[in-house]
């Protein structure tokens, strides 16, 4: 049973946090199951073991065979030196799960055990109030059940998608870099009201709405954005004045441009680390 299982993450920087508070907030495990360890900062470790009432030790005296998940949450130029340190001490009892951009499966599995159980995840920085969405992917030894072990610990920061690896360029580019997409939006939004009169935080918080809730519409519809847009949309009104001026200024465009250049990075990232891989 969920409740049971102890997830050690080894990493303890803000994504770590948003996980470890997510799972604990939303109930999803006891803060005696979860420990946060790392090799530097013990600060940041006291600071989070106060803050959740989670488990903290220093790297050295982490037990890793008591782990059932081992969540790796270092930067990701760490991974390698990390994962050939963990090889001796792990089982294909327990999974490894990563939220290391970058990180593939078999890069994961290269450096493991044969048959250790791996999982790639990709949060986002939403994570940090359980609004992210979140991508898995299973690696060659993973089963159902570690996929839905998985599926259940990153609902308590947000939606799950199971993906396919190859997919999860392009979900980088979408949801991994996506949020600040948005924030680009905002802004020069924000910049437009206050020119045209309007008080910043009052201009920030109706440009925040409207696309929250926006967004909210076609979630709890289920209605695809190209009906929601028509539906609003009247014949010579503001709205299609609106539109047109993206039109012609090549939002559209823009906006798949960078979603591409962000999975072409993603993809460069990957291979640049499996290059190096042993």
């Amino acid at each position: 049973m969920l409740e049971k299982k102890k997830v050690l993450f080894i990493g303890a920087g803000s994504m770590a946090e948003a996980i470890a508070a997510g799972m604990v907030t939303q109930d999803k495990l006891p803060a005696s199951n979860i420990t946060m360890t790392n090799k530097q900062n013990e600060e940041r470790r006291i600071e989070l073991m106060k803050k959740y009432k989670v488990g903290a030790l220093p790297y050295h005296e982490a037990k890793i065979d008591e782990a059932d998940v081992i969540l790796l949450a270092m930067k990701p130029k760490d991974a390698e030196n990390a994962l050939l340190e963990l090889a001796p001490h792990v089982n294909s009892n327990q999974i490894i799960m990563s939220v290391l951009a970058g990180i593939s499966t078999s890069y994961m599995e290269e450096l493991l055990p044969e048959g250790q159980p791996v999982i790639r995840v990709m949060p986002n920085t939403s994570s940090t109030i359980g609004e992210s969405i979140t991508a898995i992917t299973g690696g060659n030894s993973v089963s159902m059940e570690h996929i839905e072990l998985a599926k259940a610990l990153f609902s308590a920061i947000g939606r799950v998608k199971v993906i396919d690896e190859e997919q999860m360029d392009v979900f980088t580019g979408i949801a991994g870099s996506g949020p600040a997409y948005i924030y680009y939006i905002l802004e020069h939004i924000e910049k437009t009201a206050v020119a045209e009169g309007l008080d910043e935080d009052m201009a920030r918080e109706i440009a925040a709405q409207t696309i929250f809730g926006a967004s909210k519409m076609v979630l709890d519809t289920n209605a695809d954005p190209e009906t929601l847009r028509k539906r609003v949309t009247s014949p010579n009104g503001t709205t299609a004045a609106g539109l047109d001026a993206l039109r012609e200024n090549h939002a559209g465009q823009a906006f798949s441009e960078a979603i591409l250049s962000a999975k072409k990075r993603s993809a460069e990232i990957r291979k640049e680390f499996e290059k190096v891989s042993v």
